[in-house]
């Protein structure tokens, strides 16, 4: 009696998971995780509000709408929400068989922005003119990037060779030259973090592991000591050590953005009144600046409560990553939260001197309708994850 049961019992439970597996993949939206949301949902709330604050005194003074800029965010949040429910709701596990034309798809609009179709601003040709938009293709070929990594190292099911790691290495390397030619330096940053990432996710030995790692030291060196970069190029990465070395330009722009933040003192200088911001003596404040308009006007409280949802959103992700039950999610969970952890972290450094001066958006914050959309697609792909943890 006793054995007929735990038979029983054991059924019943054999029942109940497989239940939950069914009901899982029939309505995945009953595992929806709302804190992720919510936090991505705040932050893209503080940021048009920090983009209107930095943007509508100068738009006031040159005779523009001061929501012109607002309204453009506000539309590319919209259409990023829009975006991020459609991945959400199909099976990340079909991205395996989409993973190699979206690569080459990312690999086309790469070499399309550096022809004659491509748009250039300040010695960069980083856009392709769409209509009202301008597409930056080198943010959306991060995710390409992500899937493709993701895909290819679980494929590998865990500890991949060396070749496997070689195999990895020339995914990114190839975007990596085009990207490099635009020059968009800040993303060839994120692609490398992304790459370690998933190495190290992927279950690469700690051998490999390190001979990656001196060799992409080796490789630094090397082309800070060499002409490879342009002069205004090799300013921004090392003026953060010795801001006197281009006191003229990337200097001056660091103290400004120093000066911003450390005035705000704890509770800031108020919305729309930062002296810095509205007189525009720090530059591109409602992009990769927008930070600086944080310290300056909501002060330590208001930075504290940005970055609070910043790890709430990268908590979540983690958590995600950790209790996917396969390897392809828990590298593309990581790969996302990875790639927006390394944004924020060189977004807010350089605005206080602790990271080289890039041209990295903050997510969700920066103003910028590749990056918003970019970065509520990688949102939609933790959620997609997290939905469909229980099926397989």
């Amino acid at each position: 009696m006793a054995f007929e049961g735990s038979l029983g019992r054991l059924e019943r439970i054999g029942r109940e998971r497989v239940g939950g597996r069914a009901l899982a993949e029939r309505s995945p939206i009953r595992h929806l995780d709302p804190t992720l949301l919510l936090s991505a949902l705040g932050l893209t709330a503080f940021g048009n509000l920090m983009v209107y604050s930095a943007s509508s005194a100068r738009l006031r003074a040159q005779g523009t709408s001061p929501q012109y800029l607002l309204n453009r965010q506000m539309t590319f949040s919209l259409i990023g929400i829009g975006v991020m429910v459609v991945v959400a709701m199909f099976n990340y596990r079909r991205l395996r068989a989409w993973t190699f034309p979206l690569y080459f798809a990312g690999l086309a609009l790469l070499i399309a922005v550096l022809s004659p179709l491509g748009a250039s601003a300040k010695g960069a040709q980083r856009w392709i003119n769409v209509g009202f938009f301008q597409l930056q293709p080198s943010e959306f070929m991060k995710l390409a990037v992500l899937v493709a990594l993701a895909y290819f190292l679980s494929e590998r099911r865990g500890h991949p060779a060396a070749g496997a790691v070689v195999g990895a290495c020339a995914l990114v390397l190839v975007p990596a030259v085009l990207i490099f030619k635009q020059p968009d330096l800040g993303t060839l940053l994120v692609l490398m973090a992304l790459l370690l990432t998933l190495l190290v996710v992927g279950g690469t030995r700690a051998r490999i592991m390190l001979v990656i790692i001196l060799l992409g030291v080796s490789s630094v060196v090397g082309v800070l000591h060499t002409h490879v970069l342009k002069q205004y190029q090799l300013a921004r990465l090392t003026a953060f050590l010795d801001p006197s070395t281009d006191q003229q330009r990337t200097g001056y722009n660091l103290d400004q953005a120093r000066i911003a933040v450390g005035s705000g003192q704890i509770t800031g200088k108020g919305l729309f009144t930062g002296t810095q911001t509205n007189l525009d003596f720090v530059p591109e404040v409602q992009t990769d600046f927008i930070f600086t308009a944080v310290g300056e006007e909501l002060g330590f409280v208001g930075s504290a409560v940005l970055l609070g949802l910043f790890a709430i959103f990268l908590w979540r992700g983690l958590r995600i990553a950790m209790l996917s039950k396969d390897l392809f999610g828990t590298l593309l969970a990581a790969g996302v939260v990875a790639m927006l952890a390394f944004q924020m972290f060189i977004n807010i450094g350089m605005t206080i001197g602790v990271s080289p001066i890039t041209g990295i958006p903050l997510p969700f914050v920066s103003y910028g309708g590749s990056s918003m959309i970019t970065t509520y697609i990688a949102t939609g792909l933790l959620l997609n994850v997290h939905m469909r943890r229980l099926s397989s």
